[in-house]
């Protein structure tokens, strides 16, 4: 049960932040994903997003910033691996289920409801 706990709190003080920055600045909602997702991998580079994720687990992983954990750890590990080309290649290969989700479902959607024009 305090898996749970913490995965909420955790997840929930991201979202509350997340919240605050839609709230009280004049980011748009885009700027502040790709913020999160920097944010990840830079947290992640400086070995500080782990303990977190040991922490939380599913709190951390799964909100943006854990989307930008995976990237990091993907090219680490690819470069330990391939050397300079897993630069370029880790960090999709270690998020290539998450996109291909997303892709899917974005395609799905599609299908099952009508666009409509935001005139």
């Amino acid at each position: 049960m305090m898996d749970y706990i913490k995965a909420f709190l955790v997840g929930g003080a991201f979202c509350l932040v997340g919240q605050l920055l839609i709230d009280k600045t004049k980011l748009t909602p885009a700027r502040i994903l790709v913020g999160f997702v920097v944010t990840g991998v830079l947290l992640s580079a400086l070995g500080l997003y782990q303990p977190i994720v040991d922490f939380a687990g599913a709190g951390a992983t799964v909100p943006l910033t854990g989307f930008g954990h995976t990237i990091a750890k993907g090219v680490r590990q690819a470069v330990e691996k391939d050397g300079f080309l897993g630069i370029f290649t880790g960090g999709l290969g270690s998020t290539a289920g998450g996109i291909t989700a997303a892709i899917t479902a974005g395609l799905i959607m599609s299908l099952i409801f009508k666009v409509k024009d935001r005139s």
